[in-house]
């Protein structure tokens, strides 16, 4: 597994639960799947944290041609 923010972010209380778990997930799947969790984790930290649409996606690792 590579360092990124999202390995990180699994491991932050503070993130919501829900989020973590899609983040978990997404190390575990098809590069299809795991698209799709991101984007999951990314709309929860965008709903329930605040982040900004395109920081959320960005910490969770995906970029504009995901």
């Amino acid at each position: 597994m590579s360092f990124t923010m999202a390995s990180l972010l699994i491991h932050d209380d503070q993130v919501p639960a829900a989020a973590r778990d899609a983040l978990a997930a997404a190390h575990q799947v098809s590069p299809e799947q795991r698209t799709q969790l991101l984007e999951s984790a990314a709309r929860i930290l965008h709903r329930e944290v605040g982040v900004e649409c395109s920081d959320a996606r960005e910490l969770v690792d995906l970029n504009d041609e995901d």
